[in-house]
């Protein structure tokens, strides 16, 4: 079995299946670990050397006990959007794409506000050229 497809995921073939599974919204490597457990699939096989039953049993479990994917997408999605309707603090600085969580703004997350600022060194030239 070459390619397996679990949630509308491609799932890279010659990775382990305990490192592939991660490549789906919503299931982190200790979700992959317990998915495979319960499963009763061993997490050193690769992905492409999983059996049609081992690939089902996965499928099965993660649709019937986990929201993953798309669920999760529109999920989260309407929990940002909730918050912004209500005109809470959280939801303004998720509109403005600034840190959430209370994190300083003064000297990190530059990159995610576009707030590079530069140091006074960096814009001099040298003293060979002529100004």
């Amino acid at each position: 079995m070459p390619s397996v497809r679990i949630a509308g995921v491609l799932l890279p073939g010659r990775k382990r299946v305990a490192y592939a599974l991660p490549y789906i919204y919503g299931v982190g490597l200790s979700m992959s670990r317990q998915i495979l457990t319960d499963a009763h699939v061993d997490p050193q096989k690769k992905t492409e050397q999983l059996t049609e039953q081992e690939v089902g049993r996965i499928r099965a479990l993660i649709e019937k006990q986990f929201r993953v994917e798309g669920d999760l997408r529109r999920e989260v999605f309407m929990n940002v959007k909730r918050l912004k309707d209500i005109g809470a603090y959280r939801g303004a600085r998720h509109a403005r794409q600034l840190p959430v969580r209370g994190q300083r703004t003064r000297t990190n997350s530059r990159t995610v506000r576009g707030n590079v600022r530069r140091t006074m060194g960096s814009g001099r030239r040298t003293a060979a050229e002529k100004t």
